[in-house]
């Protein structure tokens, strides 16, 4: 078995693809697998072969998928590599196997395994991107740059970031996923662009949470201030606000 390996960004994976699939021209798709790096614990007899980016053969399978199957398929193709999903890589490949042979249906095809598979991990991603847009809590730095910090599991801010490009076009704001160390960054009136922080960059970027300021406060006063004790049902908040998505809402911080 042959194993391919990548990074997990966009254009790796679609080198990635690149490369498998041209090996399974001459094995078989049977004998190939795509896995996202790191990976923790290799098999003593396949042969793992890691993949370097290379734009040229990323821009090739993205458009043969727009060409060949959808703009609907990349899509959620799209959304499927942004998932932390262990087998996420294999189910886009597998879907893409399906999409060639039968084009523009593939999406419809609700009885195909590969094809509910990847819509299963799209929806997931795309549910978790949705959930970050209403978690979400800037936070002022000098009153020029409004600053977020997000932990998801998948890799959703470039989604958030587009919710807020909307709302909020004409302010400097970031939106940092601390698991992956990266930045959505939006410049005021500009176009939103993903920055990949350095550790320094990235502690002192961590240190605005300790930034407060009257607008902090009176929002934390807000929210205590509607709540009934009557009506309060723990059970009830966690399903709709899980708490490890808590970390960074400064509302359940305690009142200094």
């Amino acid at each position: 078995m042959k194993i391919f390996t990548c990074q997990d960004r966009l254009e790796d994976i679609m080198t990635c693809i690149y490369d498998a699939w041209s090996a399974a021209l001459k094995v078989g798709h049977s004998q190939i697998q795509l896995r996202k790096e790191p990976v923790f614990q290799q098999t003593m007899f396949d042969e793992y072969i890691h993949i370097d980016v290379n734009p040229s053969k990323a821009e090739k399978v993205i458009r043969s998928i727009r060409r060949d199957i959808s703009e609907e398929a990349y899509l959620d193709i799209y959304y499927a590599s942004l998932s932390a999903d262990e087998d996420a890589l294999q189910a886009i490949y597998n879907f893409l196997r399906v999409g060639f042979a039968v084009g523009n249906t593939v999406t419809r095809l609700y009885t195909n395994p590969h094809v509910v598979k990847l819509l299963e991990i799209r929806r997931r991603v795309s549910n978790e991107a949705h959930h970050f847009r209403e978690f979400a809590r800037f936070q002022s730095l000098d009153s020029k740059v409004y600053i977020s910090h997000l932990e998801p599991k998948n890799d959703v801010i470039m989604l958030v970031g587009r919710h807020f490009a909307d709302r909020m076009p004409s302010e400097h704001w970031m939106i940092i996923d601390d698991n992956r160390k990266i930045a959505c960054v939006h410049p005021k009136d500009g176009e939103n662009y993903l920055r990949y922080l350095a550790e320094e960059e990235f502690l002192t970027l961590r240190q605005t949470e300790e930034y407060e300021d009257e607008f902090t406060d009176m929002w934390k006063t807000f929210f205590h201030a509607v709540s009934i004790k009557q009506r309060e049902n723990y059970v009830c908040q966690r399903n709709l606000f899980p708490i490890w998505k808590r970390k960074h809402a400064v509302e359940f911080n305690r009142i200094k």
